[in-house]
């Protein structure tokens, strides 16, 4: 006889059910842990939040497409307990990647894109105008220009900030020494951590940080400049543990010593103590990331909703906690510890974002940037 599954409560069932939409667990991981009837009838007994969100417009459903370790699943069920609408969770792991499903139809309601992917998504047709107006919790005033700008096109604004970041390297303490430099990260990714180094399934961070640690600019397009790029990635991939944008269970496991890192990972990872993690001297990356709502999208005014409880204060400070972003939105600090607003990773210094650059627009859709990170992938380690 089958062992039935133990009895679940409602919070535990929706942890499981949040880790089912994230992707984290399988199907039939989720029916084992609650149990069909079990699942029927927490399900089941949503349809009161069903009824209310048909009522006030807002559908029964709003999918995201969002980056790994980026948000705190509290957020989302506090939007469903509000407004019955079950938020669907997608992972993706670079904007060129989320450029191609949105090609082939991929019908997402919001999509978070890097301030350089908004201009080429607006030329494709991709993105629609947000209705300002249905996101009173968005402040313009309280965000800075070099954060806002990109969003806003022909006076149009197109998405509105979630958080800023960096791109760095992250180290295992225990193993490697600081490294400070793009140009170390590479070295020691052929020497020491041989076998445990981790670069980005994306081709804008791949490809930048080996430009910058040739002495190029991290946006450059100059076919020869990005033939050394290529050369430089070539060699270092037989030393590579892999090439993955979802680095951190490797890195916490130890299976892995050193990846390019982006700074709410590296928030995140730093916890533990054993996980440290710095920016190149050299150069390298500064971002922000937005909310969009794509022009194919399902259910526009849930998706309006969604991003407008995301941009609450209390909101964005409690995802701020979980990811570690950058913050965006000076009205956060107020709801933010005194150690998270003075930590180097999420709040660094002037000084130390002076060589970094923002990804610029023509990156993303460079044809030889593209073609480089393909053979990269599929070239034998």
């Amino acid at each position: 006889m089958a062992n039935k599954p133990a009895e679940i409560d409602r919070q535990d069932f929706l942890k499981e059910f949040t880790r089912l939409k994230k992707g984290s667990v399988t199907r039939r991981h989720f029916l084992s842990v609650t149990g069909i009837a079990a699942a029927t009838a927490f399900l089941g007994a949503g349809s009161t939040f069903t009824a209310a969100a048909e009522a006030t417009g807002l559908g029964r459903k709003v999918t995201l497409a969002t980056w790994p370790n980026y948000h705190d699943p509290q957020t989302f069920e506090d939007f469903t307990n509000t407004y019955g609408v079950e938020v669907a969770i997608s992972i993706i792991g670079s904007n060129e990647g989320m450029m191609r499903a949105l090609e082939l139809g991929r019908g997402w309601d919001i999509i978070v894109p890097t301030q350089y992917a908004i201009a080429p998504y607006v030329e494709r047709g991709m993105l629609q105008p947000l209705d300002l107006a249905l996101i009173p919790n968005f402040n313009p005033a309280t965000h800075l220009q070099r954060h806002l700008s990109p969003s806003i096109i022909n006076g149009a604004s197109y998405a509105v900030p979630k958080n800023a970041g960096t791109t760095g390297m992250a180290y295992n303490r225990r193993q490697l020494y600081p490294l400070s430099s793009w140009r170390d990260f590479f070295d020691v990714a052929m020497n020491e951590a041989s076998g445990r180094t981790i670069v980005h399934d994306y081709q804008l961070t791949a490809i930048g940080n080996a430009l910058v640690a040739l002495g190029h600019g991290f946006n450059s397009c100059d076919p020869t400049e990005l033939a050394a790029a290529e050369a430089l990635l070539m060699q270092v991939k037989p030393h590579l543990h892999s090439i993955d944008s979802d680095y951190q269970p490797a890195m916490r496991a130890g299976e892995a010593w050193l990846t390019m890192c982006w700074s709410n990972d590296a928030y995140q990872m730093a916890e533990g103590g054993d996980i440290g993690f710095n920016l190149g001297s050299d150069g390298g990356e500064i971002w922000t990331d937005f909310f969009a709502i794509p022009s194919q999208a399902q259910n526009p005014r849930g998706a309006h909703a969604l991003i407008n409880h995301l941009m609450d204060p209390k909101t964005a400070a409690q995802e701020h906690l979980c990811n570690g972003g950058t913050i965006v939105d000076s009205r956060v600090k107020a709801y933010l510890p005194e150690e998270v607003l003075t930590n180097h990773i999420t709040q660094p210094d002037e000084a130390s974002l002076t060589p970094l650059e923002f990804g610029i627009a023509q990156v993303l859709t460079d044809p030889i940037r593209a073609d480089i990170m393909n053979r990269f992938r599929s070239a034998g380690g």
